[in-house]
């Protein structure tokens, strides 16, 4: 596997960016630049990355394709096309975005992220976007959320299906689908289903942990890699089986040191 952190660190250029993200031992980047940013930049970004052989994982996008306003909407839906098509440029085995909320959160959690209208409104959204980039070279991936599609393997095999593009594959962030007692408690059958689902449509993975808390009633917390129960070790063996230059990046922390601190701790795992 190539283990990656999803922070560019603190730096003043493309050379020190590489510099130190392969110091602290990363094989995966997360693309630092935006598609926005001037095409003599993006390449030098680029460049480092694969002088230093860090492997793009992927781009990020992060915006609500599906917003209820018209406006937000339509600049969103240029921004994902976009970010592919720049992740499509450099390399990058993936872009990732959520499928998109319908409330005022953008990733929130909304009754009306599960009815037959939002989804095909998702299905829509997904082959618009793939359509208009006319990438070549990357994948067009949803990470899956605990409150809105997909919400498990076979939710995104389904919706896999529906898409039918084949350039639609998979983000991988199983914390983001531990949101049951029996994923929590059956957390290896869990790793297990999603690799034998999903397999080699997975293109990139984030790793963190959770934590069960004891107040009533189930309570589900995100935390830092190795502050819960989750079985890392196994998660990140289950897909580097998969591929073995599977890039599993470290994420949400809320400062360098942070991630300096609990990269090494998945390091020595």
């Amino acid at each position: 596997m190539r283990l990656g952190i999803s922070s560019p660190l603190r730096h003043t250029s493309a050379q020190e960016w590489a510099a130190k993200q392969v110091e602290l031992g990363c094989g995966a980047v997360v693309f630092p630049v935006q598609s926005t940013e001037p095409e003599d930049v993006i390449a030098e970004y680029a460049s480092e990355a694969k002088k230093h052989d860090l492997l793009i994982a992927e781009v990020g996008i992060w915006r609500n394709a599906l917003a209820s306003d018209e406006d937000e909407r339509k600049t969103n839906m240029d921004y994902c096309v976009e970010q592919l098509r720049l992740a499509d440029r450099i390399g990058a085995r993936c872009a990732v975005n959520v499928a998109g909320a319908f409330g005022k959160k953008w990733d929130g959690g909304y009754k009306e992220n599960f009815t037959a209208t939002a989804r095909k409104k998702t299905v829509d959204m997904v082959r618009e976007v793939i359509d208009r980039a006319e990438i070549k070279n990357t994948y067009f991936t949803l990470e899956p959320m605990p409150w809105m599609v997909p919400t498990g393997p076979k939710d995104y095999l389904e919706l896999i299906g529906e898409v039918d593009r084949e350039r639609f594959a998979v983000h991988m962030d199983i914390i983001n689908m531990v949101n049951s007692a029996d994923r929590y408690f059956h957390a290896e059958e869990f790793v297990d289903e999603c690799a034998a689902l999903l397999g080699n449509r997975i293109r990139s993975c984030h790793i963190k942990d959770v934590h069960l808390k004891e107040e009533y009633t189930l309570q589900l917390q995100e935390c830092p890699a190795g502050e819960g129960e989750f079985p890392l070790g196994y998660y990140m063996s289950k897909m580097s089986m998969i591929d073995e230059e599977m890039p599993i990046i470290l994420e949400h922390l809320n400062s360098d040191e942070e991630y300096v601190r609990y990269f090494g701790y998945l390091k020595n795992l």
